[in-house]
């Protein structure tokens, strides 16, 4: 017979499987005696977990709706399902609930055994994320996401190799405050203690993030919130064109057209027939 801890989480875990439970069948999954059972039972009740029991010959047990979300028991093959649908959302398959993915998957990765960490690695990384007009997705590695998650909870300073989109590779030492999801891309607000200042960082570029083991006071972002500092900076990024239009007609008219519109550098009006 198992130790009380370790029966008692196994009869948790049970529970949490099917909605009802016959005594007399838990207690054979269990290898304990009804009375046994009733004791553990009881004890999952002093936790706050709601256990409602029907009694009579086909009396049984099973495990009510709380005011709370109680602790979850998983076993190894639940554990990399959890894990493996929280990346899916994490990539924007579910509107509105990436970054509650996200944090959801930091949780579950932290106290995940290496041995399941590694099935969940290789799913991710067997996998081509893609679309149905059949272009490629920017892929953002799970690792990076929860790394990067415990990092801005626990105000741990990091560093990591970054690619600009000019393709030049550096090495950044930062201080993250946010993730933000914009789209299907992701994104990280932080302070760069190399150039003293504000910066985001794509995270389908970033790889091998790492915590230093140092702790930062957060700094006053300059912005609202994280989300407005990264559009601000893919907005100023964009690149700007100056136009030039040449029209074929009067200048008065072309004027005329023109007014109230974009400013325009008209040039002299071109003979009919010109090319």
């Amino acid at each position: 017979m198992a130790n009380t801890s370790s029966r008692t989480l196994r009869l948790l875990s049970l529970l949490q499987t099917r909605r009802y439970w016959p005594g007399e069948e838990l207690a054979r999954q269990l290898q304990v005696s009804p009375r046994t059972l009733r004791r553990d039972i009881d004890r999952l009740r002093e936790l706050g977990y709601p256990i409602q029991a029907q009694r009579g010959v086909a009396g049984g047990y099973q495990l009510a709706a709380g005011t709370a979300l109680p602790p979850l028991v998983v076993d190894d093959e639940e554990a990399v399902a959890l894990a493996v649908g929280l990346q899916t959302a994490a990539q924007g398959a579910v509107e509105g609930i990436g970054e509650a993915s996200v944090r959801a998957l930091a949780k579950v990765v932290q106290v995940m055994p290496a041995r399941l960490r590694r099935r969940v690695q290789a799913l991710g990384a067997m996998t081509v994320p893609a679309s149905w007009d059949g272009a490629a997705q920017p892929g953002v590695d799970p690792g990076v996401l929860t790394t990067i998650a415990l990092a801005c909870r626990d105000t741990e300073r990091i560093r990591f190799s970054y690619t600009a989109a000019d393709g030049q590779e550096t090495s950044r030492h930062v201080e993250p405050l946010r993730l933000v999801q914009l789209g299907r891309r992701w994104y990280v607000a932080g302070y760069d203690l190399d150039r003293h200042g504000w910066r985001s960082y794509r995270l389908d570029r970033l790889t091998e993030p790492r915590g230093t083991g140092a702790r930062f006071r957060p700094r006053e972002l300059p912005a609202a919130d994280a989300a407005a500092f990264v559009r601000a900076g893919i907005e100023s990024a964009r690149p700007g064109y100056d136009i030039e239009v040449i029209v074929e007609a009067p200048a008065g008219r072309s004027a005329t057209r023109s007014a109230g519109g974009p400013q325009c550098r008209r040039s002299a009006p071109l003979a009919a027939g010109s090319a």
